[in-house]
C-alpha cells in the first residue's frame, strides 16, 4: 500500500537555527532517504522551501486569483512529503517514527487514494480500507 508521510513543523526565522544544526539535520534526512531506498519502499520525496515562497492559485466562478504566500496561516506548515510503498499502516507508522522530522514536528501518515506512475493512473487505497 502507498502512504504519504506529510512533514509539518514550525518554520524558523532565517538565522534562527545554527549552521551546524542544519548540516546535522540534512545528514539525518540523507540517511533516512538512503534507508528508505535500501529497503525498497521509497516511491518519491520532496522537501519544500519555506512557505513564504508559496504562490496560491484559485479559480472561483470563472475568476482567476493568484496570490503570494500560503493559503492559510498556521503555526505549522507543510515542509515535505515522503511517499512510501509498504504492506500496511503499521509499516508506514514505523517509517514515520524513524523520520528525523518526528523529533521536532508532526508527521501525518495518510493512505494514497490514487496516483500516477509512468503516465498511468493507478488506484491506491479505497476510503473503506483506510
Amino acid at each position: 500500500m502507498r502512504y504519504a508521510l506529510l512533514l509539518n513543523h514550525g518554520e524558523p526565522a532565517p538565522g534562527e537555527i545554527p549552521d551546524e544544526a542544519i548540516q546535522e539535520t540534512q545528514a539525518a534526512f540523507g540517511k533516512y532517504a538512503d534507508d528508505l531506498v535500501a529497503a525498497g519502499v521509497l516511491a518519491g520525496a520532496d522537501i519544500l522551501v519555506p512557505s513564504a515562497a508559496t504562490t496560491t492559485v484559485t479559480l472561483r466562478e470563472g475568476s482567476l486569483k493568484v496570490q503570494d504566500g500560503p493559503f492559510v496561516e498556521s503555526k505549522e506548515m507543510l515542509a515535505g512529503v515522503f511517499v512510501i510503498e509498504v504492506p500496511d499502516l503499521d509499516d508506514a507508522l514505523a517509517w514515520a517514527e524513524r523520520c528525523p522530522a518526528a523529533q521536532y514536528g508532526v508527521i501525518e501518515v495518510r493512505p494514497v487514494g490514487t496516483y500516477v506512475l509512468d503516465g498511468q493512473w493507478t488506484a491506491g487505497c479505497r476510503l473503506e480500507e483506510a
